[in-house]
């Protein structure tokens, strides 16, 4: 006795599905090795480590503006950024937001240089009084250092 069904059409199904798995798993996982280099990790200061931020793999970097970090050498602006737990130097080229100020939460985009040192492309602030990036918020929470100054902080969607 087979194991193949005894009507000719079941049996060319069986053969189109067979026909056809492969190659949908193939497509299947073109796609997920494709993607897989336009994902973008979120990290805080006191995450990022040689291991899991490699020099030049893309990734965002968010945290509060560290008071009297900030220096401006014409267009190139550097600063840190904090957790409270750590600190990272961040480098970037261009104008920053408005709202870009010390001690403020922010979210920068971009890779580490062999030095450590956080190479922006984007630098993203927050948008009104309240607002604060929902990783950077979670960070802070996870470190006991969340102090909202008032009950109506309003915590931000994660689709910067």
């Amino acid at each position: 006795m087979s194991w193949l069904p005894r009507s000719p059409k079941a049996r060319r199904r069986l053969w189109v599905v067979a026909a056809a798995a492969p190659i949908l798993a193939l497509a299947v996982g073109l796609s997920l090795w494709a993607m897989n280099d336009s994902v973008t990790y979120f990290f805080s200061p006191s995450e990022v480590t040689a291991e899991k931020a490699p020099a030049g793999r893309n990734i965002r970097l968010g945290g509060l503006v560290e008071a009297g970090s900030v220096q401006r050498h014409g267009a190139d602006v550097s600063f840190s950024v904090t957790d409270n737990a750590a600190s990272t130097r961040v480098v970037f080229h261009g104008d920053l937001p408005d709202l870009f100020r010390e001690g403020q939460g922010i979210v920068a985009q971009g890779a580490f240089l062999p030095d450590r040192t956080f190479k922006a492309e984007q630098v993203l602030a927050k948008h009104d009084e309240t607002y604060m990036p929902r990783e950077v918020a979670d960070r802070l929470k996870e470190k006991g250092e969340w102090r909202p100054e008032s009950s109506s902080a309003t915590v931000g969607s994660s689709s910067l």
